[in-house]
């Protein structure tokens, strides 16, 4: 009887909010391990508008009875994450061209530096275009069309995403 090696990857992103693509990629991306982490992750280059515990709280909702899919929020550096959870594979998604440039780069460093491997799922047509940063910014300015937006997010995150930005209006107004 062969051994079987338990294969865990780990999925990275801000998520900030999590879009239906990175559903896609979710459901995708367990078919390929035994064990899908879902690394909810900060970047530094970006203002989140969830907290990491509500971005967390919100990818739970929804992976829920996935089986060996599990999410959880990290600090730091991601080939270091990986690591510590014992991953073998850093799983991605493309969208296009510029993403393939920079997830290049990025795998590269991760191969070089981790010693892990990373896989790209190209993302489908429907998700091609679906943006967390734009999603946010179509909000923010108004738009608040619960059915329209759950062709780019779940609706229960169209909502969340809704209040949040009203709330920050709100304030602003204050």
């Amino acid at each position: 009887m062969a051994n079987h090696r338990t294969i865990r990857a780990v999925f990275p992103g801000a998520f900030d909010p999590i879009t239906n693509g990175h559903l896609d990629i979710i459901e995708r991306g367990r078919l390929l391990a035994d064990e899908l982490v879902v690394a909810v992750g900060h970047n530094p280059e970006k203002a989140a508008l969830f907290s990491a515990a509500e971005r967390v709280e919100m990818i739970r909702e929804l992976i829920d009875g996935m089986e060996g899919v599990r999410v959880e929020a990290y600090e730091g550096l991601t080939g270091e994450y990986v690591q510590r959870v014992g991953a073998q594979i850093i799983i991605r998604g493309i969208r296009d061209n510029v993403d393939l440039h920079f997830e290049l780069q990025q795998a590269n460093i991760n191969l070089a530096i981790g010693g892990v491997e990373t896989v790209f799922l190209l993302t489908r047509d429907k998700f091609a275009l679906t943006s967390s940063t734009y999603i946010k910014q179509i909000v923010e300015l108004g738009y608040s069309d619960i059915e329209r937006l759950s062709q780019l997010v779940p609706p229960a995150v169209a909502r969340r995403l809704r209040d949040k930005l009203q709330q920050r209006r709100k304030a602003r107004r204050g």
